[in-house]
């Protein structure tokens, strides 16, 4: 099964990079010395990587080393050609702070690696330092009914491990995601409207800072750095290690999916979001439109309840519409086997090339059949609408870095391709990409992160951008983990 498939199922995630340089000593007129109050600043000189293979738990390895080209790639095979010079396969934090000091003395890129899922492929950094952290996937679930999570989990990881102990988190669908990437963008997932992003669900997280230090940021901690980490993105503030979540007791749930004929995209679309504004915060719908001639619809969804409260629900949905589903599923699921559905079986999707962006629907739109035109004659494009409202919306907008607490929806536009054809495809995403944010505004999802977007730090962040800025420059003044769109400083 491919990345597409486990998309029109349900949701998706971020990493990073950065680069400097040195300066090079001026040049002394002939016969004459530099004063006693003058200084010189020679280049960085290249990073010393046996030194640092000596100190990593995990090892080091090198273009030519036996595992090198399987390691550093990541989900989107389009990334591909983005090589780094070395990756680092950490264990403990001792091991990342070791990582950051070589980065930081060299001026080199360093970006942390969990799930690999960075749209962009920001989770290699180009001829720089992969920090692999997928060996620090412990989960922990604990008396209190917290959870202790490392930066390198994987969601289906930390699912089985929840579900065995009756809890649950509010995340995403794909099952390879890291927890990592998916919290530090804001984290929207099929329990979002009853519980919250799941950043929302942090209690703390533990990050190796720009100088090397390990810091543990909560409410009451390097309270800035814990602001911060709740949607402003991954690789902009450090390399986080380790997360503590506030889990809840895992409900039973509905799922439900219905299949709209060709054609109907339009009228299902108007009153679908008519509809998101009507449910229970117990409901997560998403709504699906598939490109081609003309575009075909799916609507599904999650919720916390039973099989009959949820027929009501949808009874409601279809009423409203003209278009009578060709397939109609709903069924009662444990929490376990419900994430299992939203990740198309529970199986691990296998790579895939793509290129994606997003736009923030903020209110119904005012020409749904325009939207789903959009996505017209293009048979590898969809159009993928998550509600966000409920439990979303309850904190205001500068509450954490993730802006978009008062959208309807976000929506994903996601483009599969091949390199050969990654030119057209890329023309196809923008031209919809901005038509669309004509129709809806200049927003966007810092996890389907887009290395193409037109002012792209207002749109990924908004009002919350100059606090970001103060917070990069604050953690990180020397740009160590800069990377092409990370927070300006």
């Amino acid at each position: 099964m491919d990345r597409r498939a486990f998309l029109l199922a349900g949701v998706g995630v971020v990493a990073a990079a950065c680069s400097g340089g040195g300066t090079e000593p001026k040049a002394q007129p002939s016969g004459t010395l530099p004063s006693p109050t003058s200084t010189t600043t020679l280049p960085p000189g290249p990073p010393d990587w046996p030194a640092l293979r000596s100190k990593v738990s995990g090892g080091l390895l090198l273009p030519g080393d036996a595992d090198f080209d399987t390691t550093y790639r990541g989900f989107n095979s389009l990334r591909d050609s983005r090589k780094p010079a070395a990756v680092a396969l950490c264990k403990k934090n001792e091991d990342v702070q070791a990582c950051v000091a070589v980065a930081r003395g060299s001026k080199i890129p360093i970006a942390a690696r969990s799930g690999g899922h960075s749209y962009a492929g920001y989770s290699t950094p180009e001829n720089g330092l992969q920090v692999d952290v997928r060996a620090m996937a412990d989960v922990e679930v604990r008396p209190d009914g917290t959870v202790r999570i490392g930066a390198g989990a994987k969601l289906a990881d930390v699912y089985a491990a929840l579900a065995k102990a009756g809890r649950c988190l509010p995340a995403g669908s794909c099952p390879t995601v890291g927890i990592a990437g998916l919290t530090l963008g804001g984290g929207i997932g099929v329990l979002s409207r009853k519980f919250g992003l799941t950043c929302d669900r942090l209690d703390a997280v533990t990050v190796v800072t720009a100088d090397s230090r390990v810091v543990t940021a909560t409410k009451g901690a390097d309270a800035d750095m814990f602001w911060a980490m709740r949607g402003g993105g991954g690789g902009n503030f450090g390399i986080a290690t380790e997360f503590i979540f506030t889990t809840e007791p895992a409900p039973e749930l509905t799922v439900f999916s219905l299949r709209f004929p060709a054609g109907s995209a339009a009228n299902v679309l108007g009153e679908w979001q008519q509809w998101v504004t009507r449910i229970p915060n117990e409901l997560w719908t998403n709504m699906v439109i598939t490109g081609g001639s003309p575009p075909t619809c799916r609507v599904g969804g999650c919720f916390v309840g039973s099989v009959g409260a949820l027929n009501s629900l949808v009874a409601d949905l279809l009423s409203r519409t003209s278009a009578r589903p060709a397939s109609r599923l709903v069924q009662s699921k444990g929490y376990l086997d419900a994430m299992r559905y939203f990740a198309g079986g529970g199986a691990a999707p296998s790579r895939e090339s793509f290129v994606a962006s997003s736009r923030m629907l903020s209110g119904p739109a005012d020409d749904p059949a325009a939207l789903a035109d959009l996505v017209a004659g293009k048979s590898d494009m969809d159009i993928l609408l998550d509600s966000l409202g409920g439990a979303v919306a309850e904190p205001g907008s500068a509450a954490t870095a993730f802006p978009h607490r008062k959208a309807l929806a976000s929506m994903q536009i996601y483009h599969k391709t091949t390199p050969a054809a990654a030119d057209r495809a890329n023309a196809q995403l923008d031209d919809v990409r901005d038509r669309l944010g004509a129709m809806t505004g200049a927003t966007g999802y810092v996890n389907y992160i887009d290395p193409a977007m037109p002012d792209w730090a207002n749109a990924y962040y908004g009002a919350n951008l100059d606090r970001l800025k103060g917070i990069a420059k604050q953690y990180d003044p020397d740009a160590v983990f800069a990377f092409p769109q990370g927070i300006p400083r």
